[in-house]
This record gives structure tokens, C-alpha cells and sequence, in this order.
């Protein structure tokens, strides 16, 4: 009933920010660890690229195709079935023990995190809030 664009994006987000935190936590209580590598998550550049690809479709010409042999039209990307992917860094390292770990830039990850985290609660509640007013007011 209550599912819009925004709505959904910010459940991927908070979704999205979940995942991240429980990275980050991992990568900070592995800081001592030989050997270990840092993992990140990726999402924003891919639901970029989903919604840039709407976009596209949108402003597309249609194409006409009669035969299965031609080219078809490409089809967009959902949005809302992007989400976030955790990649592990193998190619650089911190230390000498083979360890890729910056402590400082893991903990300003987190509070970065964590704001993002409280902005999309305090968007979501907001929505929640205008919603109920409308409610109340029919």
C-alpha cells in the first residue's frame, strides 16, 4: 500500500548499511590478525547504474523486430533488485605481516555508516509520520 520508489530505495539502503556495519566490525576486530584482508561493500554505484539504465530505456526509440534472429532491446536493470555486494581488498597492504587494515579509516567508515544509518530512519519515520497525518485527516 505503501510502496514507492523512495520507500523501496531506502529499505535497500538500510539493508545495505547492516551489511556494511557487520563488514566494518569484522574488519576492525581482524586489525591484528596476520594476513587478513579488508572487505568493503559496494551498492550506491550499482543502483546508479540501475536507475541510470530506466532512464535510457525510457528515452529509447522502440525497436521493431519480426524475427527472433534480431537485435532486441535491451532491457533495464531493476533497482530493486540491486544490493550490496562485499568485495575483499587482495591487493594492497598495510603492514608487513600482509595485513591491509587502517584502523582510523575503518572507524571513520563507521561513523560515516552510522549517519547514513540515522538519516534514512529519521527519512523513513518522517514519510511514516506525513502518512499517519493524511490518515487522520480523511
Amino acid at each position: 500500500m505503501f510502496q514507492t520508489r523512495t520507500m523501496d530505495m531506502l529499505e535497500a539502503g538500510l539493508r545495505t548499511s547492516t551489511v556494511r556495519r557487520e563488514v566494518i566490525a569484522n574488519n576492525i576486530a581482524n586489525v591484528d590478525v596476520p594476513g587478513f584482508k579488508r572487505s568493503q561493500v559496494s551498492f550506491e554505484m550499482n543502483l546508479k547504474r540501475a536507475l541510470d539504465s530506466e532512464q535510457a530505456a525510457r528515452q529509447e526509440q522502440p525497436l521493431n523486430t519480426n524475427n527472433p534472429g534480431h537485435v532486441a532491446r535491451r532491457e533495464p536493470l531493476d533497482y530493486r533488485k540491486v544490493g550490496p555486494a562485499v568485495h575483499t581488498d587482495y591487493l594492497s597492504t598495510m603492514r608487513n605481516d600482509g595485513n591491509n587494515v587502517d584502523i582510523e579509516q575503518e572507524v571513520m567508515n563507521l561513523v560515516k555508516n552510522q549517519m547514513q544509518y540515522q538519516l534514512m530512519i529519521d527519512r523513513i519515520g518522517s514519510t511514516f509520520q506525513k502518512w499517519n497525518m493524511f490518515v487522520r485527516m480523511a
